[in-house]
This record gives structure tokens, C-alpha cells and sequence, in this order.
């Protein structure tokens, strides 16, 4: 028995019975489409006979929102109508989703040291601002911030700065960090163009040794000027290195259940001297077989498997002095 509670929004039907089993599939349909941020599913009671465990998996309907797909290469820039732009106040909001650790999300800079840059470094939002740097003085403006982690997980992530002079309250999702800049400087000073998806090449090191946004943003906003909805309706003209689309395209997946007897066989590859798999998986069994495969003309074998909750990686050479190589991970 669950109760479904989206966004503070608590569906009319208070409780969702679920299976008594396994194996079997229970579906229940809303009555009345719920738009929410977060979905929070609380459980209320479960089969005393087995096992205490849950899995649900949530179709929703189609949502249309300015969506930019950024390939890795494409830089989106927005030009300034008077060549520079000084500001004492800035308000950027933008939505993103990406499987990428390492990229520019955003990036300003001015020929007086001023610059502005929102970048994922390990996963982790990092946002970077100089109001003004004095190198023949005292004054050091640079002013760094990170944030989260784990943001490179495919799931949408709301970023909103607003700036009023050097008082900064950047929010990720719904967590909300305030700090000063260093300096005693309180304009922003940029120059031609602010750009999102990365950094043009400008000949300078920072911007050859950045990557660039690789996935997707939505409602991308820079002071009140819709940037998505200008790139849409082709005010803006991207950079002619990549591809810039307006669809967020989806991993595709297809996962697989696998009961006690139940296996996957899928053919070899012969006259191949390299052996690469990849999956995830997820299971309550601490033992178990996850991947066995022979080697070609009796040269040994290969298999993965669980053993007390760690995966282990066991390598069968017959045919050299290292003959076997074990390799365990994990818990």
C-alpha cells in the first residue's frame, strides 16, 4: 500500500494497493494529470509473508518547454547590443541535464579582468565571478563557489544567480548558498557577449583547456531576455563548430529481469583481441552470476559475479604464467 504526495499536491485516491508477489505488475492510472517538481512516494504497508521492498516506475505526459541540445561543440553566444555591458545587478536562471562530469554551462569576460562562469568539475557546480582585480594593489576579486554533486546524472537541475553588487545567492534546485565576492568592486563589466554551452576559442589557455556543455538546457534566462525562446526563433546565430537542436534526446535503455533460472545468451565476437562489456544492475540477492564468457580456442574464460554484496572479476588465462587474475569492488 503506497500514498503518492507530488509537490504538496496529494492525489484524491489516498492509497495505491501493490502486488502480493514478485513478479506480477500492479498499474494505476491518475485520474487527473499533477505537474510537480518532486514525487514522493510513502509506503504504508506490505506483505507480512515476504520480503519488505518497493519498485514503481512513473509515466508521465508530454511537456513542452525550450529545450536546447548542445553537442559537446556548439557555444551559444548572446551578443550585447552596445559591445559591453556594465551591470550592478543579474538575475541568469536556466534549467540542465547532462551525463557529463566536466563542462561550461555559461561564460562571460571583459578586457578589465571582469568575468563570470558557471561550469560542472567533477560533477559539481562551480561558479566563478571577478568583479575587478587591482595587480599592481591589494585587490584580488576573483570569488569561487561549487555546489552539489553527482550532477552529471541525467535528472534536470534548476540554477538561479542573482547578483546585487557583490551580495551573490546562488541556488541549486531548491538549495540556496550566500556568500560576498572578494574585491571592493560591485560592477560587472563584460565585453561583446555572454555564451552558454562553452567557451569560444579565443587563443587564450581558459579557453582551450575547458570542456564544453554536452547535454541538454531549458529555460535558459539572462536578465529578463528569454535565451532559448531567441535561439528558437533564430535571433541568435551559434557557433558554426557542432550541432544545435531543440529536442533533448534520451539515453536508450531497455532493462532485463532475470528470475533464479532464467539467463541471456548473446553470440561472441570471433578474431576480436579486445574484450569490453559495460551494464548496470540492481538486485536484493548478495550472491549471484552476473556475466560468464569462454575465450576463443580454449584460451581461458572470463565471469563477474556477486559474492556477499561485492563484485569480482575473474580472468582465466591457460596460456601464460599469470593464469589466473581475480579482482574484487564494492559492497
Amino acid at each position: 500500500m503506497v500514498r503518492i504526495d507530488c509537490g504538496g499536491m496529494v492525489e484524491q485516491l489516498q492509497a495505491f494497493p501493490g502486488n502480493i508477489n514478485s513478479d506480477s505488475v500492479v498499474r494505476h492510472d491518475l485520474q487527473h494529470p499533477v505537474v510537480a517538481r518532486y514525487v514522493r512516494f510513502v509506503p504504508l504497508d506490505w506483505n507480512g509473508e515476504g520480503r519488505i521492498g518497493l519498485r514503481i516506475e512513473v509515466y508521465g505526459c508530454s511537456y513542452w518547454a525550450d529545450v536546447i541540445n548542445f553537442d559537446g561543440h556548439v557555444v551559444l553566444p548572446y551578443r550585447f547590443r552596445n559591445k559591453k555591458m556594465k551591470t550592478l545587478k543579474d538575475v541568469i536562471a536556466l534549467k540542465f541535464k547532462t551525463t557529463e562530469s566536466e563542462g561550461v554551462i555559461l561564460h562571460g569576460e571583459g578586457q578589465q579582468g571582469d568575468y563570470i562562469t558557471l561550469e560542472l568539475k567533477k560533477a559539481k557546480l562551480v561558479f566563478s565571478l571577478n568583479l575587478g582585480s587591482n595587480q599592481l594593489g591589494p585587490i584580488y576579486g576573483h570569488t569561487s563557489v561549487m555546489m552539489g554533486s553527482l550532477l552529471d546524472d541525467h535528472h534536470w537541475h534548476s540554477v538561479v544567480i542573482e547578483r546585487q553588487g557583490r551580495s551573490i545567492d546562488l541556488t541549486l534546485d531548491r538549495s540556496v548558498q550566500h556568500f560576498r565576492t572578494n574585491g571592493e568592486f560591485d560592477y560587472l563589466d563584460l565585453d561583446y557577449e555572454i555564451t552558454f554551452g562553452g567557451i569560444p576559442f579565443s587563443g587564450k589557455p581558459s579557453s582551450s583547456s575547458r570542456k564544453n556543455f554536452k547535454g541538454c538546457m531549458e529555460s535558459i534566462n539572462y536578465n529578463g531576455i528569454n535565451i532559448t525562446d531567441l535561439a528558437r526563433r533564430k535571433k541568435l546565430e551559434p557557433s558554426n563548430v557542432g550541432n544545435l537542436s531543440f529536442s533533448c534526446v534520451e539515453p536508450y535503455t531497455v532493462p532485463v529481469f532475470f528470475n533464479a533460472t532464467s539467463y541471456l545468451e548473446v553470440p561472441g565476437r570471433l578474431h576480436q583481441d579486445l574484450f569490453v562489456v559495460s551494464f548496470q544492475f540492481r538486485t536484493w540477492n548478495p550472491n549471484g552470476l552476473l556475466l560468464f564468457s569462454h575465450f576463443a580456442d580454449n584460451l581461458g574464460n572470463v565471469e563477474i559475479d556477486l559474492t556477499e554484496s561485492k563484485v569480482g572479476v575473474h580472468i582465466n588465462v591457460t596460456q601464460t604464467k599469470m593464469s589466473q587474475i581475480d579482482i574484487s569492488s564494492g559492497q
